[in-house]
């Protein structure tokens, strides 16, 4: 199929495409991987499409204390080959190899993959697990939001009439800290059927886990010493509870067992990975 007629219009700063994006019918695209397909399937048929690849602020990657930046339009490739600093030792690295296929890395971009929110894409789940923070320009100026916030359902975000994302900023991870994350897929390429990201620092006692690709955002446990005995320690991994996993996938609507056990096990092979039980490349 070939998409609805649509105008197109390539702005070169970020305020003049605000002001395109509060015409009606105006869409924003990034690298064009997920708004492509859209269009041609004819799942989306805007008037306007705002391509935002001619803004070089956008691409940019920087350092603030305490954090990295990355521009919206940073590829999963300039991650995944290590053109823009990581947060940590091969952690962003690591889930950007693991993103679709290499042509889908070149043009997908970190802020195109926030904006479409599709619950089982990896920068929505990673970056929960990070405490990632995004950056969002309007008519009325900036602001920021927790990506907890700026995720309001699937396939949904906070952004308003005019308003795009510009920037990410993802805490650095202590020394002592390990990331596993671990999602299970049916084939190489294929959006994930669940997804797992373990965030854990023994030393200081804390953890964050994230189960995604539930149809909703990501299930983020800020304190997730309740899912490994109530206690984050070395060996904490061989704790996990799948059952206060599966009861939070429940409540969060998973009615289907099979299903929340697929996730609880793949949150607990995270989990054995952030404890460095398990290889960093595995995966469900």
């Amino acid at each position: 199929m070939k998409p609805a007629p649509f105008r197109l219009e390539r702005p070169r700063t970020i305020a003049d495409a605000c002001s395109l994006l509060m015409q009606d019918g105006a869409k924003a695209m990034a690298g064009g991987q997920s708004l492509g397909p859209m269009l041609n399937l004819r799942l989306a048929a805007p008037d306007l499409v705002v391509d935002l690849g001619g803004i070089a602020e956008l691409r940019r990657a920087w350092s603030e204390p305490g954090c990295e930046v990355y521009g919206a339009l940073v590829t999963h490739a300039d991650v995944e080959d290590g053109r823009v600093p990581d947060v940590g030792e091969n952690i962003l690295r690591r889930v950007a190899g693991g993103i679709a296929y290499r042509a889908v890395r070149n043009r997908g971009t970190m802020g195109g993959s926030l904006f479409h929110a599709d619950p089982a894409a990896d920068w929505v789940n990673a970056l929960s697990a990070l405490s990632a923070e995004v950056e969002i320009a309007g008519p009325e100026g900036r602001r920021r939001l927790a990506l907890a916030d700026f995720l309001t359902g699937a396939l949904s975000t906070a952004l308003g009439c005019g308003e795009i994302l510009v920037a990410i900023r993802v805490p650095h991870v202590q020394a002592g800290a390990r990331f596993g994350y671990v999602k299970h897929c049916r084939k190489v390429g294929e959006f994930a059927h669940a997804v797992g990201a373990v965030l854990a620092d023994p030393a200081a006692g804390t953890c964050r886990a994230v189960m995604g690709a539930i149809d909703a955002p990501p299930l983020v446990f800020a304190d997730a010493a309740p899912l490994f005995g109530g206690a984050i320690t070395e060996g904490f991994a061989a704790r996990f509870d799948a059952a206060a996993a599966a009861a939070a996938l429940a409540a969060a609507g998973v009615e289907d067992p099979v299903r929340r056990h697929m996730h609880a096990e793949v949150l607990r092979r995270a989990a054995l990975q952030a404890s460095a039980l398990l290889p960093e490349k595995a995966a469900a």
